[in-house]
C-alpha cells in the first residue's frame, strides 16, 4: 500500500513537471524586472542601424541608494522578441543619474536617466559596435 501511495505521488509530480514545461511565455510580453525602491519607469526599445529589434539584448542598471550611497542594487533584464524591456519599481531620487547599458554579443549602447526630472521614461537604444 505505503509502495502504491509513492507511485501515486512520484506519478503526478511528473505530470505536474511536464505539465509546466510544455507552457510557451508570450513573446510579445514586455520583460520587466522591479527594484522595489520607488514610483519610477523606464520602457526601452533596443533596435540595430537598420531599425529592427533586437532580441535578448541584456539591459543592465546598477543603483546606489540608502544613507551616502552604500546600498547597490543591480538589476538586469533581456529584452523580447520586439526588442522591448522595462525597468519598474526604480527610486524617484538618485545621487547621480542611472546609467542603462545594453549589449547583445559585439553591439552596445548606453542611455543615462535622471528620475528626478521624468519618473516615467522610455527611450530607443540604437546598438552600435563598440569601440576599441
Amino acid at each position: 500500500m505505503a509502495r502504491l501511495r509513492l507511485l501515486l505521488i512520484l506519478s503526478l509530480f511528473l505530470l505536474s513537471a511536464l505539465a509546466g514545461a510544455n507552457q510557451t511565455p508570450d513573446p510579445n510580453t514586455i520583460p520587466s524586472v522591479d527594484g522595489g525602491l520607488g514610483p519610477c519607469s523606464v520602457d526601452f526599445t533596443v533596435t540595430d542601424n537598420a531599425a529592427a529589434p533586437v532580441y535578448n539584448t541584456k539591459i543592465r542598471v546598477r543603483i546606489l541608494y540608502g544613507a551616502f550611497g552604500l546600498r547597490k542594487l543591480d538589476l538586469e533584464v533581456g529584452a523580447n522578441s520586439n526588442g522591448k524591456a522595462r525597468f519598474i519599481g526604480l527610486p524617484e531620487k538618485v545621487r547621480r543619474p542611472l546609467e542603462f547599458s545594453a549589449s547583445h554579443g559585439d553591439l552596445s549602447a548606453t542611455q543615462t536617466h535622471d528620475p528626478a526630472e521624468k519618473c516615467q521614461a522610455s527611450y530607443t537604444l540604437v546598438l552600435k559596435p563598440a569601440k576599441p
